[in-house]
């Protein structure tokens, strides 16, 4: 089983009682931060995320199935109070707890069902290469993002494709894509589009600029559409790395390296993805 399934396995198990990342972390075999980092990518939720909805629809479907008070089904749920779970249920789904034991069925919500991971389905990764990078200077359009919300993130290439090209600076036809976690704790983290340049003059207007150390760094392929890229990351940090022996390092997460090996008009081609090392 891999990383990410024994990490679910164990939310699903324990769900209903209270449970820590550090223990969910210590089941899958990762660290808080890549545990946090590779969940998200791999499954579109952050780990909060998806014990909260899975207990709201636990509590949706209690709610409908027998004669226990909302305030008990609160409790049960995990909300020290009436309030506070109507609240955190209003913003799952749509409704009060009231409005829902009324009219008697959940056809109408989007209850979150238990995450199957498919390990045989999963992608070989190629063996890696190893590559030292002198310090670089990227530039792009960059925003935050919540793991439930990562299919915003083509917007943002298309946005930033329209200046690709000749943008002041430019080094090169090659495009970044540049994941960092958010601040610790947060269900969210910073994506840039972007490129090397030579110089922050003249930078088209919202753009912003990254400086990157000198970095070793491994670097994966992934071939195919992009959109199956969270599998090969889910492979990289929930298996790859912690048999290793290396230590992910950096201030990045990883870097997506798009080449004229890429076709951005179908999401199709050779990607590199790029994961900072600990000399």
């Amino acid at each position: 089983m891999s990383a990410i399934g024994r990490a679910i396995w164990f939310i699903e198990s324990h769900f209903e009682s209270d449970i820590s990342l550090d223990e969910i972390a210590e089941t899958a075999g990762l660290s808080r931060y890549h545990l946090s980092r590779v969940f998200g990518l791999t499954t579109g939720h952050s780990i909060s995320g998806y014990i909260r909805s899975r207990r709201l629809s636990g509590a949706a479907l209690a709610l409908i199935g027998g004669t226990t008070s909302i305030l008990q089904v609160a409790l049960d749920a995990g909300y020290g109070s009436h309030e506070a779970f109507t609240r955190a249920f209003r913003e799952q789904f749509g409704l009060t707890p009231e409005s829902l034991r009324k009219q008697g069925h959940v056809r109408n919500l989007a209850l979150q069902e238990p995450i199957r991971m498919d390990d045989t389905r999963l992608p070989q990764l190629e063996a890696p290469r190893f590559e030292t990078r002198p310090a670089m200077l990227l530039a792009g359009l960059a925003e935050t993002y919540a793991y439930e919300a990562t299919q915003a993130i083509p917007a943002l290439w298309q946005k930033f494709n329209q200046h690709f090209g000749h943008i002041p600076g430019q080094i090169g036809n090659v495009a970044y894509g540049v994941c960092t976690q958010a601040e610790e704790g947060s269900e969210s983290f910073h994506y840039m589009s972007s490129t090397e340049v030579s110089g922050t003059d003249d930078m088209p207007e919202g753009f912003t600029t990254l400086r990157l150390p000198a970095q070793r760094y491994v670097v994966f392929t992934h071939r195919g559409h992009i959109s199956g890229i969270s599998a090969t990351v889910h492979q990289i940090f929930g298996e790859w790395l912690p048999q290793s022996g290396h230590q992910h390092g950096g201030i990045l997460d990883m870097m997506e390296r798009y080449d004229d090996r890429f076709d951005p008009r179908t999401g199709m081609g050779v990607t590199e993805i790029w994961i900072p090392l600990k000399a």
